[in-house]
Parts: C-alpha cells; structure tokens; sequence
C-alpha cells in the first residue's frame, strides 16, 4: 500500500485495519461517517486520517476518536478520463484552449495545493454536457497558475488564437486560471481587435474536484454564448451572483476580478456585463455594442510600463527609478478625479522630458478622471500627464505596453492611448 501522505500513528492504523487509500468505509467515532479515505497533505500531522464524505466535502478524523472503522469497498482502479463521444456533424466545432488555472486543476495531496494537472483533454471529458451543445477540440497551449503568466505567453496565446481566425470554429474557449485574466483579456482586446469570431476567457474559483466548483457551469455557460450569441470580440465569463442558473459575460476591458473567492468575483465595471447566460436564454444588455472594425492584428508588447498607485508619502523616487531602468511609461493610480500630491510633480516633469507617457487612471472603483476640475489637477495636465477617462488601471497598464510596442513615437502611442479601441472608455 502506498503511504500517499500517512506516515507515523496513521500510517500504523491503516496497516493495522488492512485500508487502503481509496477504499470505501464506515466510521463509528462521535457520529457515523461514510466516505472515502483520502491522501494527506505531505507535511500534516500523524494523528488524523481523511475522509471524503458522500457529499463531496474532506473531513479529517482524530484516529483517538474513531471506535470502529469497516471496509465496505476496495480502491476502484481509475485510469485517466478520454473523451470517446462521437462528433455530431449537425453541431458546430468550438476549440477549447487550455493555459491553466484553478479550471484546470486538481487537488494535489502531496502538498495540499491545488496544481494544474488536468489536460483540455480531461477537462473536456469531465463535463460531458459539452458534446451536447458543440463538437470540441482540445489543446493545451500550457499549464501555468495566471499569476505566473507574463506579456510574452499574451503573446503566445495571441499568435494562437490568431492562427485560427480563419478555420472553420465558430469560436474559441481559453481556460485560464482567475488572478490575472484580466489582463489576459485586455491583452487580447487590444492586440486581437477586430477578431472575427468571439473569444470567450472562462476561469474557476473552485478546482473541480470540489463539490462548489464552478468549472462545468462557466465552461457550458461559454459554449452556449458562443453558440448562440451571434456575437464577435473578447469577453470572460464567470459566475453572475452565487446561482448556478446565472453566468456574466463581461467585455474584456471592462471587467474586473473584486473579490478572492467568491463564484461571482468578476464584475464589469461601469455598467452591465454584455450578455447574461441562462440556462435557456443569453440576454444582451440593450446598450451593449461590441466595437465593429477590420481585423488587423497587431501582437505586439512591450513591458516597460510601470503601475503606480499614489498614497499620501509615496516618494517620487520611484519615478526617478522608472526613467533610470529604461521605463518608457508610467500608469499611475490617482485619487478622486485623477491627483497625485505635489511632491510628485518634479518626478513627473523629469519623466516626460525624458520622453515617459504618463496616463493617470482613478484608484476609484467606477467613474470618470476629470483633471479640469482642480487646480492640482490642471497643473498634471500642464505637465503632459493624459487623463484616461474610465479606463481600468489594469487595462490601462496593459494597454500602455501594448501601445508603446505598436508605435513609431510617444505621439503615436498617445494618439492610440486616446483612441477607443475595446470598449476601454465606456459611457
């Protein structure tokens, strides 16, 4: 019998009962419990096996307390999941791209972490209700948790979906872990504008071994959408309030993650999410447009572009540490209607001689930067700082890099940071 975690009194206690992980057992000890023995986390103590009830949910037991445990079935013996359905020719053909994340992942017990160990493959064949809506192929372009992903996998994941443009896919999933989607989704706006086909950014909160996990309702949420949406450009869909029977999906650049575990974290900020998917209808919020422009992609980013958020004693060193390593641009996070203290200003005088664009964004959750409003904000302009009307600092930053790469000069690229390509300004 493998240890899988057990070592000392648990281990002792399993090999004195004849129990296997993955067996299938009663436990008498202050109630009945039945369930499933789990591995344990590599560094946990020795004084409790793990039980994985019917319910879904991991219990650990105190093996003091147990007065009688009985096998009531060995380890089933489970090889990976494969998706065998048939295609059905009458069903459109959807591509599912995995790059990781939680929707992708599986509990690993050696350590307790959640890792992303699951192909597209196996996510595919894990929600079967998929065959039902599309045929669809997978493929894993990688397996990274978002908080891992740089400019230059944006990049991968553009070229990517860029290749595809053109097949006959009605259009594209891309799993993608939660903590970074979106500017993974801002990326692609920007870099994919145009895109002929609709790109849907589906992530979970919770693994999918989890009995709340969101994975399968997003995933057919998506399918859905772009079945019968009719629709065309980048959007995330995720859960809309804490109910299955309700999932949002939010124009790229517009959406923002508010909360660290909640189903229903991505919000779109500004307005409504573009569609509501339910589970007989997808609705269209009814001032929703999505932007109509040729397709020219320009996949292209440059990330010397720092985020700055202004609190009261910041030290403007850091922009003089921005110019001195070879920053070409500075988004700065600014209170109210887009300020910064005056200590600030030298900084920011330097910085633009030197040719840095200076956008100023709101640390405000929703509203517009209007630097005409007061004096402190009138001298900003004066310095040639650009206020970024609703612009996330997120999607800010995100397309800053992607405007300085795409750009002959500082005015080019101002000219672009002002032009509304993805639904970034919004009403």
């Amino acid at each position: 019998m493998s240890q899988f975690g057990y070592r000392g009194k648990g281990l002792e206690f399993l090999t004195n009962n004849k129990i296997e992980v993955g067996s299938q057992v009663k436990i008498h000890a202050d109630l009945v419990y039945s369930g499933v023995i789990m591995p344990r986390y590599e560094h946990s103590d020795d004084q409790h096996i793990v039980l994985k009830l019917k319910n879904g949910y991991n219990i650990g037991l105190d093996l003091d307390k147990i007065k009688e445990i009985v096998i009531e079935a060995s380890p089933a013996i489970k090889k990976g999941s494969t998706y065998n359905a048939q295609p059905d020719q009458r069903l459109p053909k959807i591509l599912l791209l995995s790059t990781g994340g939680t929707i992708a992942s599986r509990i690993d017990y050696r350590t307790g972490a959640v890792t992303p160990a699951l192909t597209a493959s196996e996510l595919n064949a894990s929600v079967p209700e998929l065959a039902k809506i599309a045929n669809i192929d997978a493929e894993v372009l990688f397996s990274e948790y978002s908080e891992n992903l740089l400019p230059e996998h944006w990049i991968k994941i553009a070229e990517k979906l860029d290749s595809y443009a053109r097949s006959d896919y009605i259009g594209i999933i891309v799993a993608h872990g939660t903590d970074t989607m979106q500017y993974t989704a801002s990326a692609l706006a920007f870099s994919l504008s145009g895109f002929p086909k609709p790109i849907v950014l589906v992530g979970s909160q919770r693994s999918s071994d989890r009995p709340s996990s969101d994975a399968a309702s997003n995933l057919i949420a998506a399918t859905r959408f772009l079945v019968n949406s009719h629709s065309s450009g980048i959007f995330v869909a995720m859960h809309n309030n804490s109910s299955d029977e309700e999932i949002a999906c939010n124009w790229a650049t517009r959406v923002r993650k508010n909360h660290t575990s909640r189903r229903d974290a991505f919000k779109t900020v500004g307005g409504p999410p573009a569609y509501i998917i339910k589970s007989e209808t997808i609705e269209k919020d009814k001032l929703f447009e999505v932007p109509q422009r040729e397709y020219n992609p320009r996949i292209k980013f440059d990330n010397r572009v720092l985020l700055i958020k202004y609190y009261p004693g910041l030290n403007p060193k850091i922009i003089d540490y921005a110019i001195d390593s070879g920053c070409r641009g500075i988004i700065i996070e600014g209170t109210g209607l887009g300020h910064v203290g005056k200590t600030m200003y030298q900084a920011i005088e330097n910085a633009r001689k030197k040719g840095l664009f200076i956008g100023m964004t709101s640390q405000c959750i929703d509203g517009m930067v209007r630097m005409t409003v007061y004096d402190s904000g009138r001298d900003l302009l004066n310095l040639g700082v650009v206020p970024l009307g609703n612009m996330l600092p997120e999607t800010a930053l995100v397309k800053t890099m992607w405007a300085l790469a795409n750009s002959k000069n500082s005015e080019e690229a101002t000219s672009l940071m002002n032009e509304n390509i993805a639904l970034e300004f919004s009403d």
